[in-house]
């Protein structure tokens, strides 16, 4: 009996606490993807205008806003990319997991 593995035991579970489960792991991802979305492009935003914009290549204040705001929107493209890959490997490893049942 102390031999079952985790699929055997997940199968034992009744289906509400897997729900649970798949829920809070849900609200974790975005959590941490909404904090990545706060922080990133407004981070990037300011470290590229004042460091490489303006430090590192000498340019205007008025162009480093220009690029600056072309780096944080990119940075904001790259983390939704993320989101919707991580959201689609979950929810499909999710459907298999329930497949199984």
């Amino acid at each position: 009996m102390e031999c079952l593995d985790k699929a055997a035991l997940n199968a034992l579970q009744p289906p509400e606490f897997r729900n649970e489960n798949s829920l809070a792991s849900t609200l974790k991802t975005l959590l941490f993807f909404t904090t990545l979305m706060i922080t990133v492009p407004i981070g990037l935003y300011f470290t590229t205008k004042s460091y490489v914009f303006e430090g590192a290549l000498g340019m205007s204040n008025r162009d480093s806003y220009f690029y600056a705001a072309i780096v944080a929107v990119v940075a904001v493209h790259v983390v939704l990319a993320l989101f919707v890959y991580v959201a689609w490997n979950e929810g499909s490893r999710q459907w298999r997991e329930g497949k199984q049942d």
